[in-house]
């Protein structure tokens, strides 16, 4: 696909065009993931999908690339969702990999021109891999099945904001910076009105249309969180966004309880218990 990089300086008509030119832009990743991809190229015959399943999904950006490309060219004899990167990389094969994938596009060179907003998507990006520690946490204490799903959902749970970030960078920065000035502002309301859409929506949209894995969208769908598996995802991304600038959020305590409810734990274990998957 050739890249399609433009960078936006004013929203979209609606939720359709912002979901039709986020599904045909390139995803940037992170530098560290495009030199990895040619070190590993270099030497391709040492390397399996478990090597680069592990490298792949320490980078959401990446994550979700390899995931998006391969729902949307599965063979029609493959009837089954792929519903993990290794999982994807198995069934792709690692030499359609390489082919696949040549020397990647970097957030850093997209952003160049733009520091406040690299450093903006750096940290949704610590805050989705701390997330991803919570919520597989979380899982394993519920002896979830899923639990490898559920650590993907919870990494890839804000990549709406991080394409934000990458293909429109003023318009992420006007959020955050009203955010900032108003703690009390919901993110829903500020997206509504500076872009017209809400990243929930637009997030739910672009899963669709890249034909995601079924599991995956469903634990990733905020609306139902009276499902065990939504409500593992979200209260892990919740405690992460509370979290990320401490431990003194004055969420943080109800955040616990929740957790402790959904763990079957007293507060105090549960308290416990997330301070040891941060550590």
């Amino acid at each position: 696909m050739p890249d399609l990089y433009v960078e936006l300086t004013k929203p979209l008509r609606d939720l359709s065009a912002w979901t039709e030119h986020f599904r045909r832009a390139e995803i940037p990743v992170l530098a560290q993931t495009a030199e990895a991809i040619e070190a590993m190229r270099e030497n391709e015959d040492a390397v399996d999908a478990n090597a680069i399943g592990e490298m792949v999904s320490n980078d959401p950006l990446m994550t979700l690339k390899v995931l998006s490309y391969a729902a949307t060219h599965r063979p029609a004899r493959v009837v089954t969702d792929t519903e993990t990167v290794t999982a994807t990389l198995v069934m792709m094969g690692i030499s359609p990999f390489f082919r696949v994938f040549g020397p990647q596009p970097t957030t850093a060179q997209r952003l160049a021109a733009h520091p406040e907003a690299l450093e903006g998507l750096k940290e949704v990006i610590q805050r989705a891999h701390r997330g991803a520690n919570f919520a597989l946490g979380f899982a394993v204490h519920r002896m979830d099945p899923d639990a490898p799903v559920i650590h993907e959902a919870a990494l890839l749970h804000d990549f709406a904001e991080m394409l934000l970030w990458c293909h429109a960078p003023s318009l992420a920065l006007r959020i955050r910076q009203a955010q900032r000035a108003d703690p009390t502002l919901r993110s829903a309301a500020i997206q509504q009105e500076v872009l017209g859409i809400q990243l929930a929506d637009l997030q739910q949209a672009l899963m669709k249309a890249w034909r995601l894995p079924e599991l995956l969208i469903r634990i990733s769908d905020d609306h139902h969180a009276d499902r065990a598996s939504v409500r593992n995802v979200l209260l892990a991304v919740r405690l992460a966004r509370h979290t990320a600038g401490g431990w003194d959020n004055a969420a943080i305590p109800d955040d616990v309880a929740d957790i402790a409810a959904l763990l079957n734990l007293s507060a105090g274990a549960a308290l416990q218990l997330v301070r040891s998957i941060e550590a």
